[in-house]
């Protein structure tokens, strides 16, 4: 049978309201009191209602987190570190996946909306819900952080990697290893892909060998087919390319070259170099290990949930923005080009 509060107060000896007041700390208790209560409440081993506790805070213990895919260990990672920060916060997530469509993001975020949570965490939001401002009207009703996403307006806090940056330092990598001739490879509908992009054609302009054809889309980057998809793409392409390296925007798509080089025997580093993004655990795994780009996965979701909790605090008033630094991690399939 479930002990209530009503029971703890009694064989404590206090008031409701002082069971209450220990477990929320929202008013001062004296110590004495308040190890009595502790030490009856583990005695008996009770656990909080929280449905009763939404309805007495008026406010829900849960939050939203909306991710394009949990096929990509990126995700789960960023997940993980939301988690370990609200511990300590007596809020729970509830997890929905859009599987990188507009549509299903949307359904998502009003499931959530519907579901009464306290805020919304949005991992890599659609660039279609956000060119078409979908979070404009959410954002001034509901706390949103987006990680990854563009910064839509002053209301939407936003936790994000300085990937221009992270795609500068990967292709600097390359170039000073003698690379000239690289491809680009992204997936779609990402605005994480579009930074990297940018600076991609930024770059090999600079070296004046920029060919829009050494872009490759291969579409979905975060399912559970992007390492074939992209292994497919690649048992074509390099018959006929003259490339000696490639830039993944993300390490599954990286994994793919890797075994399309396999399947052709093709020498990684020595007949060509990749460089991959994100630097999930898979990357570490394969042979070659992958040399990649590390996106702070972890610290990402922590300050995620921060930026969502400030926001819950201040009533949704104000917002801010984090940019976390990228660094490279090298491992094997990078060497210099002879």
């Amino acid at each position: 049978m479930k002990i209530t509060i009503l029971e703890v107060a009694k064989k404590a000896n206090v008031s409701v309201a002082t069971v209450s007041r220990v477990m929320n700390g929202n008013y001062p208790v004296k110590a004495e009191t308040r190890e009595k209560v502790l030490k009856t409440i583990a005695e008996l081993n009770y656990i909080p209602n929280m449905q009763a506790r939404e309805l007495t805070q008026q406010k829900s213990a849960t939050i939203g987190v909306v991710v394009p895919s949990i096929n990509n260990m990126f995700f789960p990672e960023v997940i993980n570190g939301i988690e370990s920060q609200l511990k300590d916060s007596s809020l729970s997530i509830v997890l929905t996946c859009t599987n990188n469509d507009a549509n299903e993001e949307k359904k998502c975020i009003n499931n959530l909306i519907s579901r009464n949570v306290s805020g919304i965490i949005v991992i890599g939001p659609h660039t279609n819900n956000i060119k078409y401002k979908f979070y404009d009207t959410i954002s001034n009703k509901l706390p949103i952080v987006f990680v990854n996403g563009h910064y839509v307006d002053s209301n939407i806090s936003c936790v994000s990697n300085d990937e221009a940056m992270g795609a500068t330092i990967a292709l600097n990598h390359l170039l000073d290893n003698n690379h000239k001739d690289i491809l680009f490879v992204r997936g779609e509908d990402s605005y994480s892909y579009d930074i990297k992009e940018d600076v991609y054609k930024h770059i090999m302009e600079n070296v004046n060998n920029f060919n829009s054809s050494n872009i490759i889309n291969i579409g979905n980057g975060n399912s559970s087919d992007t390492v074939d998809n992209t292994l497919n793409v690649f048992l074509e392409l390099l018959k006929i390319s003259s490339a000696t390296a490639v830039f993944a925007c993300n390490d599954l798509m990286a994994v793919g070259i890797l075994n399309a080089c396999k399947k052709l025997n093709l020498n990684v580093p020595k007949d060509l170099s990749i460089i991959g993004y994100d630097n999930i655990p898979l990357s570490k795994f394969v042979e070659p290990k992958l040399t990649t780009m590390d996106q702070n996965m972890f610290l990402l979701g922590t300050n995620a949930a921060v930026l969502l909790i400030e926001k819950i605090e201040c009533d949704n008033k104000y917002s801010k923005r984090i940019i976390l630094n990228n660094r490279l991690i090298e491992r094997d399939t990078v060497s210099s080009n002879t």
